[in-house]
């Protein structure tokens, strides 16, 4: 299993998916069986997407998490289990639409820009921290990221007159669990660079814009408690500081401070 065989599986996923919002839509309306079965194929398109994983894991002989494509994949992948446990927990429908754009808007940047996908790793990457460190960054990346939207569907709620109340609850639990998740990563990174190059912390450019990702949530956080009434400010600042993640993410690798950075191991 190699990286051309995405695109199948990419789709194969994005036919599920769409198979099951069309079938819950029409459990609406008819026998529950067609609730059933769309249930089914959500979990499924999740387990094709899963499969290419493993497999890619296998044909690699690594795990895929070096690249920013296979962070991507990782991510687009989360970003299905996210949407179809808020859907199974609160019964959300207009969330899986919302999944199935977010999650399609990392696989198409794959497709459109596919990468070379080199079986060695350099030695700073041979470490156990490096597993734990990646994954929990992208679970916490996913989840906020569906925050971002959910905030941004909310601030549509506010223009055209539509009760919000579940939806204020919803980024809450979003963004505490995934902060709670970025904060772990930042400190999985600490111990995996005083391993690798002997010190905690050396303000590196992607160490930094790491911090300020967390620092910006953070203020978030507290905007939230000390002014809970102001939701549309609220949504408008959720819906904003995603792209502060997205630097750290993939966009401090195009800045010329960066090009130095350790952590930068591959374009």
């Amino acid at each position: 299993m190699n990286w051309i065989y995405f695109p199948l599986y990419a789709l194969l996923t994005n036919c599920l998916w769409v198979i099951g919002i069309v079938l819950i839509m029409m459990a609406i309306k008819k026998a529950s069986i067609y609730k059933l079965l769309g249930n089914a194929a959500l979990i499924l398109a999740i387990c094709v997407l899963g499969l290419f994983l493993v497999l890619l894991w296998i044909h690699l002989e690594r795990p895929p998490l070096r690249t920013t494509g296979e962070t991507r994949l990782w991510s687009s992948f989360f970003i299905f289990i996210i949407g179809c446990f808020i859907y199974f927990r609160w019964g959300y429908t207009w969330v899986l639409i919302l999944i199935l754009a977010l999650a399609n808007t990392f696989l198409a940047a794959n497709y459109l820009h596919p990468e070379a996908h080199e079986k060695v790793l350099m030695p700073a990457l041979r470490s156990y921290w490096f597993v734990p460190h990646v994954v929990v960054y992208m679970i916490s990346y996913s989840i906020l990221a569906v925050s971002s939207l959910v905030g941004f569907y909310g601030l549509v709620l506010i223009y055209i007159k539509k009760s919000n109340d579940k939806i204020i609850k919803l980024t809450d639990n979003l963004v505490y669990i995934g902060f709670s998740l970025l904060t772990l990563g930042l400190l999985f990174g600490a111990l995996w660079a005083k391993e690798a190059w002997g010190n905690y912390w050396t303000w590196d450019p992607k160490e930094t814009w790491a911090f300020l990702t967390w620092l910006v949530y953070l203020i978030y956080i507290h905007f939230r408690y000390f002014h809970p009434s102001r939701v549309k400010t609220q949504f408008w600042i959720l819906s904003v500081i995603y792209v502060v993640l997205l630097i750290a993410w993939f966009g401090i690798n195009y800045l010329p401070s960066a090009q130095n950075s350790v952590h930068v191991y591959a374009q």
